[in-house]
């Protein structure tokens, strides 16, 4: 199977090569607006450009679309108004669904968020935090928690749209909180927050989020195990699932759902962890 990822020099195209990359069953092609390393062929292109963009869709059977344009905001941009950076954002989103349409692809699947249902979380923490009931189930509307959280809706209805209007296979990974490799434990945002000076460790500051990231934690290879679930499924039409891995206090909770729909299985558990590596 042919694969193109854009923003694949990132966290979740690492993620995905790290450990489908020796994978004989995936010929990768790995775009990015900067130089990438990684198995497959390497390809220099923005994704606000369709022109440049477009040609790179040849050939392939399926796209994982992760860039992200900088400056976007994240979560912290609840403000009203609109950035440059989230309307080149669109522009890219809009430029891959429709060279994935052009070009008669079989899968797209698009890195959203949880924060296309942030507003659980922001609305119930931190009691959201502690397995108190608290959940975002696979029915649950969207529920954005910034301008940020708006796109990622946006791109998951756009999605529906290239399914059930041009026939392609879509997924829309709403992703809780997968890190670059020193950080792909629980502890991480917490242990970056002591490194960076915001709290000390013990803190309450330190505790919630760990607390946190107990619950929404995506392992590496978990989130490697959702794609490949993705790509080898030949039964969905259009769909969401939760990036999560087998966390005891997850909130975004629809792992059973994804087990018998797609086959994901995660291995890990954020409650396994009881303190930072060592």
């Amino acid at each position: 199977m042919n694969v193109l990822i854009t923003g694949a020099g990132g966290i979740v195209g690492t993620a995905i090569t790290d450990h489908l990359g020796d994978d004989d069953r995936y010929e990768f092609t790995l775009l990015d607006i900067e130089s990438v390393d990684g198995p497959g062929e390497a390809i220099r292109a923005d994704v606000r450009d369709y022109e440049e963009l477009r040609p790179h869709f040849d050939g392939q059977d399926a796209v994982v679309h992760l860039a992200l344009i900088p400056g976007t905001g994240g979560a912290s941009s609840r403000e009203l108004g609109w950035s440059q950076s989230l309307a080149d954002n669109l522009e890219g989103i809009n430029n891959v669904y429709e060279a994935a349409v052009d070009a008669g692809l079989d899968t797209l699947i698009f890195a959203s968020s949880n924060h296309a249902v942030g507003m659980v979380e922001v609305r119930n923490a931190p009691e959201v935090y502690h397995r108190q009931g608290i959940t975002a189930g696979h029915d649950e509307p969207h529920r954005p928690d910034s301008r940020y959280g708006v796109t990622k809706s946006y791109g998951e209805d756009l999605g529906r749209l290239a399914a059930e209007a041009h026939d392609i296979q879509f997924y829309g990974l709403r992703i809780g909180a997968c890190r670059d490799p020193a950080y792909d434990h629980p502890y991480g945002d917490a242990e970056r927050g002591v490194e960076n000076g915001d709290f000390e460790r013990g803190s309450d500051e330190y505790e919630e989020q760990v607390a946190r990231m107990k619950g929404l934690w995506q392992s590496r290879r978990d989130l490697a195990r959702l794609v490949e679930c993705c790509l080898q499924d030949d039964s969905v039409e259009w769909d969401h699932f939760y990036g999560v891995s087998n966390n005891q206090r997850r909130w975004l909770d629809d792992l059973e759902y994804a087990h018998e729909t797609i086959g994901y299985a995660p291995q890990d558990n954020g409650e396994e962890w009881d303190g930072p590596p060592e």
